[in-house]
């Protein structure tokens, strides 16, 4: 028998942020034990629900009693199973015995190795009661947890205290006891707006129950578009053409989403003078702090009015929304005194009292840090020809905004309030920018600093982080990385390669090393950090769209001028599709295999004396010639350019290959024809390193 199969458990309040990883989790990891252990017919589908107070799966198609099935046990191979006259040797004795039957009764099959012995036996399918209870525990210990709780007398442990379990299978009640709760057909619907128990008759009608009786939305992806056509629905209403998706709206939306059994989404406002406020502090109090949704006007101004999502459903909500008004009223009440106490003094006159903020107990004060940023800074600025003097001057003030009262109730802002006391203090514009683009990019995909002065601070900040941090031992290990030096690292990446930039990565380093007094950062620094930057540097090129060979063949080059990367790789693309690209990539190939056989440093300097047959002094011409057509292409970036022109060896490279003997006994002869083809392969290693790409 087949019937719809629904697990619940029932708990307290589950982590927001988590819910719809638990909920995944959960269906996959339960319909992953059921498949294993047999007890799925053909089309069994599971539909995942998760609430605030609950997770649940409901499998369809799934079996009373496992099929069954034949269970094969692999004895010794033939050979080592029968002795002269065909007698059965004492390993095959050995084995039958240990399957409680004569060798006679064993079978005999075969595969790739060869034939050998083996003992079939028949298994009769198991019961689902049998295996439920066992199942739904694996499926919860496998849960993305990182912290449990244990609640009563019980020795249950999970992320909240549960307080019910359902196990139906069709209309029927599969016994068993999870996380110290019997199961039954028993569950609650909302904290509210439902009373008593709820019981369910048969596993397929959850869905539909839960919505009656229990004014509960089990589907947390249906709550999800509740939400937000209600949202666009109300945004009409409140103002023509209002928007409420600003800023983080998609992950407050999937938050709301995991706080709510029943939305209903209303409308609130507050007084006009808020809106003075940097919109930045209104949208992050209004979306993290609160759970609301701004709305702004079609120009992106906002409005002094916001839509907020209620788990209760009221006659007149007039209080509910009175009551959330006030508690935002309360917010920007204190954000606005913030604000007007921290313009009383100019940044600049904060910058001393940095001295008294430790960045790092052996890399200083964050006054010390700032300091090496200036001096870091002006450097990168004079290399890119920037204004020096405003980028040392941003680099005085891109942290002060760190002792701001608006910072330290809105750590989220820093370098947006820094940007707007900046502004006030009358300091220059590109000054005022680069204090807040310097963070940026705040995240993997986010936007660059837009202006050369901010790009100069952004990389020195970076630098500073990635020499300071890495180079005191504190190295990222697994997936902890608490001082974000891989988004440093991919920060350096990006702004080098998407803004062109025609900077060396070592220099960079160098520089930044030189910032450090001596003895507090570890010997080879530049070497460990260049390595592992071009390692944050092969997922980003991957998400770029290029092969993993076409990566491995330019990055393995160690390139410092990273700027140069993209035009490489986009030339390689091109140079492999060629007719000659997969000759020429497999002949150097060889060519490297012969010189890492000849050993230790590969010649370079051709006598052409010595070249005697005519194959290989066609080459040395061809070489010769193409190394001074294609410099100028390499020293002018020109890489597709100059891969095409090389591409034209293959006809002279396949000659040489056929008629000339590299290895030959006399040293002389041997050692200049290694020469010629090192001479070749560096032709190609100005671009990359051909020999990686795979046919």
């Amino acid at each position: 028998m087949t019937a719809p199969l629904l697990i619940e458990i029932l708990t307290e309040e589950l982590p927001p942020k988590a819910l719809s990883h638990l909920m995944e989790a959960f269906s996959r990891n339960l319909f992953e034990g059921l498949k294993e252990r047999n007890f799925l017919a053909n089309g069994a589908v599971p539909v995942a629900y998760a609430t605030p107070r609950r997770l649940a799966v409901l499998v369809s198609q799934v079996l009373e009693k496992q099929p069954d099935q034949v269970v094969e046990r692999k004895g010794p191979a033939v050979a080592a199973g029968l002795e002269a006259a065909g007698r059965p040797s004492p390993a095959l004795i050995g084995f039958a015995k240990s399957c409680g039957v004569e060798p006679a009764k064993l079978a005999i099959a075969s595969s790739e190795k060869g034939e050998y012995f083996v003992f079939r036996s028949k298994q009769n399918g198991e019961l689902l009661k049998s295996h439920l209870t066992s199942l739904v525990e694996s499926a919860l210990k496998k849960l993305p947890v990182p912290k449990l709780m244990r609640w009563g007398d019980g020795e249950a442990q999970f992320v909240r205290p549960v307080h019910g379990v359902i196990l139906l299978h069709g209309k029927k009640v599969v016994p068993g006891t999870v996380l110290g709760q019997k199961s039954g057909n028993k569950t609650r619907g909302h904290r509210f707006l439902s009373r008593g128990e709820i019981t369910l008759k048969q596993a397929k009608d959850y869905e539909k129950i839960l919505k009656q009786s229990g004014k509960v939305l089990a589907s947390f992806t249906a709550r999800r578009e509740v939400i937000r056509k209600a949202l666009d629905a109300c945004a009409k209403k409140t103002a023509s053409g209002a928007a409420w998706n600003l800023g983080k709206s998609e992950e407050l939306i999937e938050e709301v989403t995991s706080l709510v059994e029943f939305p209903v989404v209303l409308a609130g406002g507050f007084d006009k003078a808020y809106l003075e406020l940097p919109k930045e502090c209104l949208i992050i109090t209004m979306q993290q702090h609160q759970k609301y949704f701004p709305l702004a006007d079609k120009s992106g101004k906002l409005l002094a009015q916001f839509l907020f999502v209620s788990n209760m459903k009221a006659t007149s909500p007039k209080e509910i929304i009175h009551g959330n008004e006030r508690v935002l009223r309360a917010r920007l009440s204190d954000a606005q005194f913030f604000f007007n106490q921290d313009r009383k003094h100019k940044l600049a006159d904060r910058l001393p009292r940095l001295a008294n903020v430790v960045y790092h107990n052996k890399l200083g004060s964050q006054l010390e840090r700032v300091q090496r940023m200036e001096k870091l800074a002006g450097k990168i600025a004079s290399m890119l020809k920037a204004d020096r003097a405003h980028a040392e001057r941003a680099a005085q003030l891109s942290k002060v905004d760190l002792l701001t009262d608006m910072v330290g109730e809105f750590p989220e802002l820093q370098g947006v309030m820094g940007r707007y006391y900046a502004l006030h203090d009358r300091e220059p514009t590109v000054v005022a920018d680069a204090v807040e683009q310097h963070y940026w990019p705040r995240t993997a995909g986010g936007e660059l600093p837009k202006h050369p002065v901010a790009i100069c601070l952004a990389l020195a900040d970076k630098l500073d982080t990635l020499v300071g941090i890495y180079g005191i031992g504190l190295v990222p290990t697994g997936e902890k990385d608490p001082f974000g030096l891989r988004r440093a690292a991919l920060g350096v990446v990006r702004l080098l390669v998407e803004k062109s930039l025609p900077l060396s990565v070592t220099d960079l380093l160098l520089q930044a090393r030189s910032q450090f007094p001596n003895g507090v950062i570890a010997d080879g620094i530049v070497q460990d950090l260049h390595v592992f930057m071009l390692e944050r540097v092969k997922p980003y090129l991957r998400e770029q769209g290029f092969e993993a060979d076409e990566i491995e063949a330019v990055v393995s080059l160690t390139p410092s001028r990273l700027d140069q990367v993209l035009p490489r790789l986009r030339a390689l693309k091109k140079f492999r599709v060629l007719p000659e690209g997969q000759a020429l990539a497999a002949a150097n190939k060889r060519i490297r295999n012969i010189l890492r056989q000849a050993g230790g440093t590969p010649p370079d300097k051709v006598d052409t004396a010595l070249l005697t047959e005519p194959a290989e002094q066609k080459l040395a011409e061809a070489v010769r010639t193409l190394e001074a057509q294609v410099a100028p292409l390499f020293k002018a970036g020109d890489y597709a350019e100059a891969l095409k022109r090389l591409a034209g060896l293959r006809p002279t490279v396949d000659e040489f290959f056929d008629k000339v003997m590299v290895m030959v006994d006399e040293a002389g002869v041997r050692h200049n024809r290694l020469a010629l083809l090192n001479r070749l392969s560096n032709l190609f290693l100005n671009v990359a390193d051909i020999s990686r790409l795979q046919s």
